[in-house]
């Protein structure tokens, strides 16, 4: 098996990961800033979905060890 192979796979996994934390963590923070409804829980949800931004975009941004 060789090594390209397994860096093209693991990079398309990061990305794709990285797109999806990107997706669910501004759903979470869109969701957070227009629902009344949470109260004592808004800032936790709020934080809570800044990081999975920020993991995302950090995913989407770094390139994997060659």
């Amino acid at each position: 098996m060789s090594d390209e192979g397994d860096t093209f796979w693991v990079s398309l996994a990061e990305k794709f990961f990285g797109l999806l934390l990107v997706v669910i963590g501004a759903v979470m923070l869109y969701f957070t800033a227009t629902t009344s409804g949470l109260g004592a829980f808004t800032i936790f949800f709020g934080v809570v979905s800044v990081v999975l931004l920020i993991i995302g975009l950090f995913l989407l941004l770094v390139k994997p060890p060659e």
